[in-house]
């Protein structure tokens, strides 16, 4: 039974160094943690980005101040555009534009306004837009906000 142990050990030690993964990436990569409204995402308890590698994920971004608090209540097409407008800091914090956006999620708590307004994504993306999806919710983290927007990119240089 021991030598079967063994065996077993050595196969999922030899996968691990082989297959690509978080085991063989952790070793090489440290993480770069991005806070865009570090009193906010400190009271919230998150990083607003994080690049691993050549990889990075956005948390969703509201249309908020520094102070977290709601900005255009009421307005989906004004906060979809504060949203992007954040979004554009984050990503240029990494050297990035919508260009290397890989991956967007749009939560909304209005699906047919959002439809209404979404062709502003047109001036953001040019030539392809990323893999994603949106999804209508109940609600969102504060009273009154209507849209929320993640996303992952790739540094491709």
């Amino acid at each position: 039974m021991k030598r079967v142990a063994r065996i077993a050990f050595g196969f999922v030690a030899l996968c691990s160094l082989l297959a690509p993964g978080c085991a063989s990436r952790s070793t090489h990569e440290t993480p770069e943690y991005y806070l865009f409204r570090p009193a906010v995402e400190k009271l919230y308890g998150y990083a607003h980005a994080v690049r691993v590698g050549n990889d990075i994920k956005i948390s969703g971004a509201v249309s908020m101040d520094d102070q977290g608090e709601l900005v255009a209540p009421g307005d989906l097409e004004q906060q979809m555009k504060n949203c992007y407008g954040d979004l554009a800091k984050i990503l240029a914090h990494f050297g990035c534009t919508f260009d290397d956006v890989t991956v967007e999620n749009i939560y909304t708590t209005d699906m047919q306004g959002f439809i209404k307004v979404a062709a502003y994504r047109n001036e953001l993306y040019k030539g392809r837009f990323p893999a994603g999806t949106w999804l209508e919710v109940k609600g969102l983290a504060l009273q009154g906000q209507l849209i929320e927007i993640d996303m992952e990119a790739r540094i491709s240089r």
